[in-house]
């Protein structure tokens, strides 16, 4: 199936119920931490997503400058648990940041990672810029990608 990439309102109520529902069971469900999942910044973001036999298989909210940070930024980053170990989070990495740099013009990035994944965003060009700090009892790091 095909990757896409929608603002909230482009968004179908189907589409939109299978991103929380797969998002609430990564970051809420697997990591055993009830957060309040949905935090109003849906609505000024794109989503990045692909869809495979009408389930969301890997995610990305992608946040323009001012939402979160000054810095336009990449949230929400999960591959679905039967999905794993087959180079989605790799592409939907590549397709985040082609997003940002091409259609949004931005050439800075920040990103709130969880501390285990700093390599991986490293790889991509990402730079710890904070000590390692606990955000609802998990270690996490910000990191800044400046193109």
């Amino acid at each position: 199936m095909s990757w896409k990439v929608k603002r909230f309102d482009e968004l179908t109520t189907r589409e939109l119920y299978s991103i929380l529902q797969e998002r609430t069971q990564v970051f809420v469900v697997e990591q055993e931490c009830p957060y309040l999942e949905v935090d109003g910044k849906d609505l000024n973001s794109y989503h990045l997503y692909k869809e495979e036999n009408g389930e969301v298989a890997a995610y990305a909210r992608l946040l323009p400058r001012g939402v979160s940070y000054k810095e336009a930024s990449i949230g929400r980053v999960f591959v679905k648990k039967e999905n794993r170990g087959r180079g989605l989070a790799g592409e939907l990495m590549t397709r985040s940041l082609n997003f940002i740099h091409g259609e949004l013009g931005e050439s800075e990035v920040k990103i709130q990672a969880q501390e285990y994944l700093r390599k991986f965003y490293g790889s991509y060009g990402f730079r710890v810029v904070t000590e390692t700090y606990l955000d609802d009892g998990i270690p996490h790091i910000d990191m800044m990608l400046r193109k």
